[in-house]
């Protein structure tokens, strides 16, 4: 039972305290009678379950044909905002976050962690953990760069991206997030600058503020950061890392070439300046050229911190996070700083990764988000318009936004739908943000319920065209 009395309340007498002349040069006379409806309920004169005037009575109040009235209820129908009930008549609609589940397309969230499939994995993966309790050492303190075991696993996980690497180069982190801030940490001061794109991780300006590093911008393109800008930072500001999402970048999408990798690490390579890689997507899109981290493997002229994280490929709740050290770096300051981090990792998730690697379920896993990710992606293709950035097995995409159509509007409009958004300037090291918009296709439960998500957002931007001059999208 609703215990809230605003949802649910329909008012039998019609509102009418938001009807407001017509303004010449305003637009047509639907689009205005839109705008002035999506008004009202943004500055609260319609309020859910207020009732409008029937249409006829609207067309006679305003001057206009009731076509008008009927393709100006529609276009706030299509918007969200409206509830028709024929003969009973039309109602502002109680919020669509109480009468749908909210699809979060702002969080990038591996799809299937619901399915049988993930569900019969973590069967394993715990019955697995539970066989390691018999002597208590799963749930003692577990302080280190990780078992060798557990390296090992890591190893043969990384193989396909990295080659055959030492397992003793490899360090076992509770998720990448705190392994960038112990990179951070151990090798570089307060005041420090670190040079990325200039949009990027929010995990990184995150990082940045809260250590006193500062994070400064590199110019990008449609290959991601551009070594021309990066040697101008280089040589003026001499920073202590550069910072690089080269596959399927975050938030644009975009995969440097082999050509471009080379030319970045050339640029840190001669001003000694070394690489964070973080890496969370290469094994989901099966077609990027090797990390810089190769590079580095053969040259070894700048160290390169390589970052890889099960967060995106299998699941978030594992906080499993591999780092792959450049060689001849000690390991000692990074075990130091994840200590006063997390002290730990959380053992019985690794343990299942472990488990899952070693026996396969993690690559058989993969494969399988890997295929249902292609066919989101094209789901997206399909329904959304504007110019969209995407990689074809990536977890989002990157939406362009016409110049008239303000984000911030459009994330307030699909936020009251029940749908989650990410906006430009959540990533954004130096202003003015883009007028642009992430989305992530894996937190819908399936793909029915993101094909519904899509087609919401594409009637909102749709409307939004239409009415550029309302207060909700302008």
């Amino acid at each position: 039972m609703n215990n809230n009395p605003q949802l649910g309340r329909k008012l039998k007498k019609a509102n009418k305290a938001w009807i407001q002349p017509f303004q010449d040069g305003a637009g047509a006379r639907y689009q205005q009678i839109a705008r002035q409806i999506v008004d009202a309920v943004r500055d609260g004169v319609l309020r859910p379950g207020d009732r409008l005037p029937p249409q006829r009575d609207l067309a006679q109040t305003m001057g206009v044909d009731l076509t008008t009235v009927t393709r100006a209820y529609t276009e706030v129908r299509h918007a969200g905002l409206l509830d028709a009930h024929g003969a009973g008549g039309s109602y502002i609609a109680n919020s669509l976050a109480e009468r749908d589940q909210t699809v979060d397309l702002g969080m990038n969230i591996p799809p299937l962690l619901g399915s049988d499939a993930f569900g019969r994995m973590m069967q394993t993966g715990m019955a697995y953990a539970q066989e390691q309790l018999s002597d208590g050492t799963l749930m003692s303190y577990h302080v280190g760069a990780g078992s060798k075991t557990d390296r090992e696993a890591a190893a043969t996980w990384l193989e396909p991206v990295l080659g055959r690497i030492s397992p003793d180069r490899i360090l076992v982190c509770p998720g990448a997030q705190s392994a960038l801030s112990a990179i951070l940490l151990a090798y570089s001061q307060p005041g420090d600058v670190i040079a990325a794109e200039n949009l990027t991780y929010p995990g990184l300006l995150a990082a940045g503020r809260v250590l006193q590093r500062t994070v400064v911008s590199v110019a990008a393109d449609h290959e991601g950061m551009r070594p021309d800008d990066l040697d101008r930072v280089c040589k003026t500001q001499s920073p202590r890392f550069i910072y690089l999402v080269p596959t399927i970048h975050n938030p644009t999408a975009t995969t440097m070439s082999v050509e471009r990798r080379e030319a970045i690490y050339a640029v840190a390579s001669r001003y000694g300046t070394a690489v964070i890689e973080d890496d969370p997507y290469w094994l989901l899109a099966g077609d990027a050229p090797p990390p810089l981290a190769t590079l580095a493997g053969r040259s070894a002229k700048v160290a390169v911190f390589y970052i890889s994280t099960l967060s995106k490929c299998l699941a978030p709740g594992l906080r499993t996070a591999y780092v792959v050290m450049p060689e001849a770096r000690p390991m000692e300051p990074m075990l130091d700083a994840l200590r006063a981090i997390t002290l730990m990792t959380n053992q019985s998730m690794v343990l299942m990764t472990t488990s899952w690697v070693r026996n396969g379920q993690a690559r058989e896993m993969l494969q399988k988000i890997r295929r249902e990710l292609e066919q989101r992606q094209k789901l997206a293709a399909r329904i959304l318009p504007g110019i969209l950035h995407a990689h074809p097995h990536g977890l989002h995409l990157w939406l362009a936004l016409p110049e008239k159509l303000a984000q911030y509007r459009l994330i307030q409009t699909a936020q009251e739908q029940g749908l989650g958004i990410a906006n430009s300037d959540a990533f954004c090291v130096q202003e003015p943000a883009p007028n642009a918009i992430r989305l992530s296709l894996g937190g819908a439960s399936d793909q029915a319920s993101l094909t519904t998500a899509l087609e919401k957002l594409s009637e909102i931007l749709g409307f939004a065209d239409v009415a550029t001059a309302r207060s909700v999208i302008v």
